[in-house]
């Protein structure tokens, strides 16, 4: 053997040694160490930070004059701080003052404007009188930046000019002030102003005086620059002083308050408007619709929905504290552990994008997201996982107990349902026997089963139209609806098939056969294709085969089917509804007749075309009372009337359950605000030592390749050592 090949076998095998002593190491290393498999990057700083996602869909808009979506709220909430906010733990939901430093003052004025009593047959107007918190400020932001002569920093002439200013954290510059009375008239100006289309601003022009008036008249105005609308006045708004403003609104509408709560409401200041109106920022989504501005606890530092969103504390927010007293029961819950402590308590929210379920699912359990998100029996494959169906609920299985996983159950403050088409010439109309064609038809349709089979008992039955929480849903034998069920052993229990098919032939339908010719009875259902399966159609088909009534379902893309329900071409449809406010009549106004597609001329709430005179009356009354014993008497006698007439086919409260993990605290859910993520607290120790437990690598399968490796060298080592020793023997001898 020469001296060459000996240098290349040493210097082989020292690296064969070098490779398995790495490989050692490397099954060694993983006590003590962040777990490897952490999606999410480590940490720059000591800032608490509170790991989620986003939803498959990214939000779409942020600026409060366009948002009205739920996934959108959510961050605009955290942002943003309208008039009026709500108690984050009392139930049933109670509005506190937000921005205000107290509840509105409420003024009734003549048709002169003068004060009257409330109960007056004067009563022309409603003035309510907003005044600020002192200590409301604006976030740090480029558009409150000056130069030494105090003029904007930021302003441009022309697109090239501020061409290497890509996204908010590019300016080097920021500035604040404080939040003005002015800022909330110029965010109501910026929903009558047309070029927003704004979808308050049909509904708000019936209530705010001059507000049509105002709309139509920057209509008409050239746009080809900014519009400061701070030079246009609107008659129902006055800008007392700085703290104070005054909204005027024709007639009374108690509801107004509850409107003050929903982000529209939020400040907008002018000079936020004027620095988005830069030539060429919008061509680089450098909109308020894309970089909110707000005074709220947190602010936006990063906005990139295909990957992720990041909200920060806002330093410049003001003194705010936990809640001291909540609903019944959340003492004993633990809800008030953190009674009168300042918020918020985290000082970073990351939101991920998230366009699978399953991976969703994968990464809470391995604890690299907080909350597990809404977890529902349409979650593909995590619902069987997460729980174990009970005849009284559900409950979490063993799997989530031992990771010390809490749940979240609510009830939503919405309504999904089945309509009929009351101007349908088969199922609509007023006559005692379509009456009880449809009573026959909603008993038949075993909402309880079908709440099992496809929900998983992820909802309630309804029996009214009103969900759980709010006035005008009565718990017990008094809430029951007595055409569809009984009251038997304390709990309702549907009325029987046989009442059903007696019913049916009553109607003119014996055996599901039309009387006079012999023909069956088909009914035709409305749905959208997207959000109805095979299984579910077959479900129904043989409900109503029980009865003797046959089935065609017709199912449509969305737009499609929209289109059925304004033109009042349908005769069953699917529909839903979720409550903007905690108030009856946001779903009592679902009947009322003026909401009628048909009727308004407009994409009105009232798809089942419902027409009672006596009806509307009651509506129109209840909805200018004050909550009290008159105001429920006509609430009630219009769910009598929903009942009466079997408006709809079957309704169901929708349940929503979400997991938390075990460091995460103060997890109570508010089926109607998103301003929570303050009262959220993370202890990140604790989230540590867990990621650390649940992901530890499994190491055995490198101990075992080096063993083997080991095995597999020595042998030859030995060899070449022998025969390299006998060599050095025979050149000595």
């Amino acid at each position: 053997m020469t001296a060459e090949n000996t240098i290349k076998i040493t210097t082989a095998t020292h690296r064969f040694i070098r490779a398995l002593s790495l490989l050692a190491l490397l099954a060694l290393a993983s006590c003590g160490e962040p777990p490897w498999n952490n999606p999410n990057p480590p940490p720059q700083d000591d800032l608490i930070t509170y790991q989620s996602m986003i939803s498959p869909t990214p939000p779409k808009h942020l600026d409060p004059a366009l948002s009205y979506a739920a996934d959108e709220s959510l961050f605009i909430m955290q942002i943003y701080e309208p008039p009026m906010s709500y108690h984050f733990l009392k139930r049933p939901y109670e509005l506190i003052p937000g921005a205000l430093e107290s509840d509105p003052q409420v003024t009734y004025l003549d048709a002169e404007g003068l004060p009257v009593e409330e109960d007056d047959e004067a009563v022309a107007f409603t003035r309510y009188t907003l005044r600020l918190r002192d200590d409301l400020r604006y976030q740090p932001h480029p558009a409150f930046a000056r130069d030494a002569q105090e003029q904007p920093l930021y302003l441009f002439a022309t697109a090239a000019e501020g061409e290497e200013f890509r996204q908010i954290p590019d300016f080097p510059e920021t500035g604040d002030r404080p939040v003005t009375a002015n800022d909330y008239a110029y965010a109501i100006k910026r929903l009558a102003d047309p070029l927003n289309a704004s979808p308050m601003l049909g509904f708000m022009s019936q209530y705010i005086v001059g507000m049509k008036e105002f709309s139509e008249r920057v209509a008409e105005l050239p746009r080809d620059a900014w519009l400061n609308l701070d030079e246009y006045s609107m008659d129902g708004l006055e800008v007392v002083d700085d703290l104070t403003l005054n909204i005027t609104i024709k007639g009374r509408y108690p509801q107004f308050v509850y409107w003050l709560a929903m982000p529209f409401f939020s400040p907008i200041a002018p000079e936020v408007d004027r620095f988005y109106q830069n030539p060429g920022f919008a061509d680089r989504n450098l909109t308020l619709d894309w970089w909110p501005v707000g005074s709220g606890p947190f602010m936006m530092v990063k906005n990139d929905p295909n990957s992720e969103i990041v909200l920060e504390r806002n330093p410049n927010y003001h003194e705010d504290f936990f809640p001291t007293e909540g609903a019944p029961g959340d003492l004993e819950a633990g809800d008030l552990e953190d009674a009168g402590k300042p918020v918020p308590f985290i000082d970073r929210a990351v939101f991920r994008l998230e366009k699978s379920g399953l991976s969703l699912w994968t990464k809470f359990m391995q604890g690299f997201y907080d909350r597990s998100g809404e977890t529902n029996s349409n979650t593909t494959g995590v619902f069987d996982q997460a729980f174990v169906v009970r005849p009284d609920g559900v409950e979490m299985s063993p799997e989530l107990a031992e990771h010390e996983i809490t749940m979240s159950p609510d009830v939503k403050p919405g309504v999904y349902y089945y309509g009929f088409n009351m101007r349908d010439p088969v199922v609509g109309g007023y006559t005692e026997d379509k009456r009880k064609l449809r009573q026959a038809l909603q008993i038949a349709f075993l909402t309880e089963e079908y709440l099992n089979v496809f929900y998983k008992g992820n909802g309630i039955a309804a029996q009214n139209l009103i969900p759980p929480g709010i006035p005008g849903n009565l718990e017990g034998e008094a809430g029951i609806n007595p055409y569809v069920y009984d009251w038997v052993d304390g709990e309702p229990r549907r009325k029987s098939i046989e009442y059903a098919r007696q019913l049916l032939a009553e109607a003119g339908y014996p055996n599901g056969r039309d009387a006079r010719t012999g023909e069956p009875l088909k009914i035709f259902i409305d749905v959208q294709s997207q959000a109805i399966s095979n299984t579910s159609m077959n479900w129904i088909d043989r409900v109503f085969a029980d009865i003797g009534v046959q089935v065609e379902f017709r199912p449509a893309d969305f737009n499609r089917t929209r289109e059925k329900l304004l033109t009042g071409n349908t005769q069953i449809y699917s529909h839903g509804w979720l409550a903007d406010y905690p108030d009856p009549e946001n779903f009592l106004f679902l009947l009322y007749g003026p909401e009628s597609p048909l009727e308004c001329d407009c994409d009105g709430a009232n798809n089942s075309n419902y027409a009672s005179e006596e009806y509307d009356a009651l509506f129109r009354g209840m909805r200018v009372l004050p909550a009290g014993p008159q105001r429920d008497e006509l609430v009630a006698r219009m769910v009598e009337l929903y009942r009466r007439d079997a408006v709809w086919l079957n309704a169901f409260f929708p349940k929503q359950i979400f997991l938390n993990n075990s460091w995460v605290y103060n997890n109570k859910r508010h089926g109607i605000s998103k301003a929570t993520l303050k009262y959220t607290r993370v202890d990140e120790d604790e989230r540590e030592a867990k990621q650390r437990q649940w992901n530890q690598p499994v190491t055995w399968p490198l101990y075992a390749a080096v063993l083997l490796l080991a095995s597999l060298l020595l042998p030859g080592i030995v060899a070449y050592r022998r025969r390299q020793n006998a060599t050095a023997r025979d050149i000595g001898e």
